[in-house]
């Protein structure tokens, strides 16, 4: 059943990564990838707060929605892809997006599990 949970929260939080993104670049064509970073940030903090109001519980809601949806949403390959389109034409912006991804995403996650508390 778990697989279940997963499976259908992955799907839902795909799509809402995507249009998210969609949404960012309609309208703030920026050439910095804000969607993404702010799925990321988003994501990173909801796990957090999620995980420091239900932890070490494992219950359905923790497979759709930490496995399963929150997942997908903040997946790394979104991250990683943007990072080397960016490389190919601007190593000081590629750069300047993986610090402040990785910072940003960190404290995020450390701020919903605060929250949590």
């Amino acid at each position: 059943m778990n697989i279940l949970f997963i499976g259908i929260g992955g799907g839902l939080g795909a799509i809402s990564r995507f249009l998210v993104n969609e949404a960012f670049f309609k309208y703030l064509s920026f050439t910095f990838p804000l969607g993404i970073l702010f799925v990321n940030i988003l994501g990173c903090f909801l796990i957090g707060l999620f995980l420091g109001l239900s932890m070490p519980e494992k219950d359905s809601s923790y497979y759709f929605f930490i496995i399963g949806f929150l997942g997908s949403f903040t997946t790394m390959s979104a991250f990683t892809h943007q990072t080397i389109l960016m490389m190919n034409t601007n190593i000081l912006i590629a750069a300047s997006y993986i610090i402040i991804t990785i910072t940003l995403s960190i404290v995020a996650t450390y701020c919903g599990a605060l929250l949590a508390r």
